[in-house]
Formats: structure tokens, C-alpha cells, sequence
């Protein structure tokens, strides 16, 4: 049974890092001994290292342990043997191409997809979905393939953003970027804004957090759904 957050990011405005998520942490990694981190995606371009030491300090509040996917020596074999895993925000291109060119991508997936538990915030969130073609980043670098692990039947589009009614020009929109891709892939986007997150427990998939999402599908009038509803197309 999967168990699986999807958040749209790490930090809320005025917030400190991960604080907004601390109690969906602890329910999601109750009982885990070590949660795996991903650090792949880099935020600034800061070390392996850096990043996981931030991470370990949020998660030490919660009593749980990290380390780094960077320190073992085989770590398709960690992933196998791990209990939880976290893959925190950056550049998803960077964390799509890491995680392909050592072949990890499916066997991360595989481990979920057996019910142990995987928390995704931005970058992380991305690759949660059919594919990262519906990320904001910039290209910075070139995966062998876009495909991700497929935890959910869409794919994600965090850190949504509005229009702004009072400014009519914005050059193009979310939507407008969104709605390309759905002229190429017949594939359903969620629209995930900041303070909210995607809950997986089994094949049951629910919108969390404090604000609705944007659900576009293609050929259809975008629309919203509301915290607490569950996500069927």
C-alpha cells in the first residue's frame, strides 16, 4: 500500500524550512528508524553534505534519523534496504539526471510502490508524477529521459501560481504553460499551490494542506479542488 506526501514546497513565505510539514513528517515516518535522503537537486548549488545536514536538523525535532544517500557506497542497494526516503527541492533536472544515470529512478519506485514511506517537496514532488515535463526549472542540465516514477496518475505542477487580477499583463501564465504541454501529452496536471500537498495511502489520493488546487485536463475548463477531496479523474 503506498504511502506517499507530495508537497509543493519546503518553505512557506515567512516560514522556516519544512516547519509547515513537521506533523505530517512524524505521522508519515512513524516507527522508521533512518529516513533516506535524496540531495541530488541541489537548492543553490549547495554541497551534499550542506544539504543533508539541514534536512537531519528539521527531522531531529521529530526524532527521526538521516543520511544522506550520498554516503553509501551502492546506493541502489540503500534504496532496497531503506525504510522512508525524503527527496527535498532544487532543480528537478538535475535530480530526474542524477537519478537516471545511476539507475535509480525505478528501483526508488519499486520500494514505494511496496508501502514504505516517501515524502517529496518541489523537485521531489515532481518526480512523484508521470513524467517532470511540468516543472518550472530551467534546464540546466540534460536528462537521459523525463520519465519519473509514476506514483500518481498526473503529473504536478508545484509552487502554482495565479494570475494577478490587477496586473493584466503577465507575459504568459502557469496556465498558459501547462495548457502547451497538454497540446503534446494528454495528461491531467495538478496545479499544487504552496501550503498544500498530495496524501497517497493506497490507491486512495487526497488534496491536503490549507488551499485548493488547480486541476487541468485536456480539452476541459481548468476548475478547483478543495483540501480534504479526494482526486479522481
Amino acid at each position: 500500500m503506498k504511502n506517499v506526501v507530495l508537497a509543493s514546497t519546503s518553505t512557506l513565505h515567512g516560514d522556516t524550512y519544512l516547519s509547515y510539514l513537521l506533523p505530517v513528517i512524524r505521522e508519515l515516518f512513524a516507527g522508521i528508524p533512518e529516513v533516506i535522503f535524496i540531495p541530488y537537486a541541489r537548492p543553490g548549488g549547495i554541497s551534499h553534505d550542506e544539504y543533508t545536514e539541514k534536512v537531519a536538523a528539521v527531522f531531529a525535532t521529530a526524532g527521526l534519523q538521516v543520511r544522506g544517500l550520498h554516503t553509501f557506497d551502492d546506493p541502489a542497494e540503500a534504496i532496497r534496504n531503506g525504510a522512508g526516503f525524503f527527496t527535498g527541492g532544487g532543480n528537478t533536472f538535475l535530480l530526474v539526471k542524477q537519478l537516471h544515470e545511476q539507475e535509480l529512478m525505478d528501483v526508488l519506485r519499486w520500494e514505494v510502490e511496496k508501502g514504505k514511506p516517501y515524502l517529496g517537496t518541489s523537485a521531489g514532488s515532481n518526480i512523484g508524477g508521470v513524467n517532470m515535463q511540468t516543472t518550472n526549472d530551467m534546464p540546466i542540465v540534460y536528462p537521459p529521459s523525463f520519465q519519473t516514477m509514476g506514483l500518481v496518475p498526473f503529473n504536478l505542477n508545484p509552487h502554482y501560481l495565479d494570475p494577478i487580477p490587477d496586473l493584466p499583463h503577465m507575459g504568459e501564465t502557469r496556465e498558459t504553460r501547462i495548457r502547451e504541454f497538454q497540446e503534446q501529452q494528454d495528461l491531467t496536471v495538478v496545479g499544487l499551490r504552496e501550503g498544500s500537498w498530495i496524501r497517497v495511502k493506497g490507491a486512495k489520493i487526497t488534496l491536503e494542506g490549507t488551499v485548493p488546487a488547480r486541476i487541468f485536463q485536456r480539452g476541459k475548463a481548468a476548475y478547483e479542488l478543495e483540501v480534504g477531496e479526494e482526486i479522481i479523474f
